[in-house]
């Protein structure tokens, strides 16, 4: 097959070893930059160039999207969609994901464990929106963050109503949610492909942090998940309609609740810490749905 690899960087660690599990499996991956991509978008004949040429031939793509360029890269992806190219994560799903509020409101809406989680819009309704999540400490979040940022933890309401007034200065959108302080500043993130769990890690926040996430100094290790927390991460990420995801979750004392639902999962920290290797199941994920040389009929947008 030839696979597109839609990536900024090729040589980010996740990047690598797509291309690397590709080329074992006898496949052919070209890193694309999505950013260096535009479109023809035409009836009946949608095109995407790159450096001057077209890109065609192409029988699935791999989206390996930054929050950052959301809105462009996810316009590149629906292109190929458009064009009859199977997608691994569709722009759809990948838009979802990335909607911290969408998000949680459907993760609400099917029951699935989550935050107590506030949203408003008015400074006025700011004592009562801290009420609602039960006041502090509280968690409060752009609406669109990544890897720890923009995240801010609240002792007091006092600290809250700060944060949330400097937030409303910068013209942003947040979520107020509770402070599961059982979880201990750890949380599980679930490598899920398909419908199964491949792989799972605890990541532990560094002392005086509450954020767990690698890039800010948290710390992996191996984990067994318990079948709650197994269906839990499969449930979330089907929801979002993804076919791989990284689901983070937290252990409180009333089960799993999920934090996030990621639509590019770092592979480096979950790799080196399960031992499994999850560039090749998502390799093995694409061969199973598309087939050399056949194209899928045209998505709608």
């Amino acid at each position: 097959m030839k696979i597109a690899i839609l990536s900024r960087n090729r040589r980010l660690y996740s990047t690598r070893r797509l291309v690397e599990a590709a080329a074992a499996r006898g496949h052919e991956a070209k890193v694309i930059d999505v950013l260096r991509c535009y479109m023809n978008i035409a009836p009946h004949h949608p095109e995407i160039h790159y450096r001057g040429k077209k890109l065609e031939g192409f029988d699935a793509v791999i989206p390996r999207i930054g929050a950052s360029v959301t809105f462009y890269g996810t316009a590149v992806v629906r292109q190929f969609e458009m064009m009859g190219v199977y997608t691994l994560n569709e722009s759809v799903a990948i838009t979802r994901s990335r909607d911290k509020l969408r998000a949680h409101q459907l993760l609400a809406r099917e029951g699935i464990g989550m935050p107590v989680t506030g949203f408003a819009h008015a400074p006025d309704d700011t004592t009562d929106l801290i009420n609602l999540i039960g006041g502090a400490p509280c968690v409060v979040k752009l609406t669109e963050g990544t890897q720890g940022r923009g995240v801010v933890m609240c002792e007091t309401d006092k600290a809250a109503e700060s944060v949330i007034d400097a937030f409303r200065g910068l013209d942003a959108y947040f979520l107020v949610q509770e402070f599961v302080e059982e979880a201990r500043g750890a949380d599980i993130r679930c490598l899920v492909i398909g419908d199964r769990v491949v792989a799972s890690m605890m990541r532990q926040a560094r002392l005086g942090e509450f954020r767990s996430n690698l890039h800010r100094g948290g710390v992996a290790s191996k984990i067994r998940i318990t079948p709650d927390e197994r269906s839990t991460a499969v449930r979330a990420a089907r929801l979002m309609g993804l076919s791989v995801a990284g689901v983070d979750i937290l252990r409180s004392k009333n089960g799993p609740v999920v934090m996030e639902v990621n639509s590019s999962p770092g592979l480096e920290g979950i790799e080196k810490t399960s031992g499994v290797d999850i560039a090749s199941r998502i390799i093995e994920l694409v061969e199973k749905n598309t087939r050399p040389g056949r194209r899928r009929g045209r998505r709608k947008a």
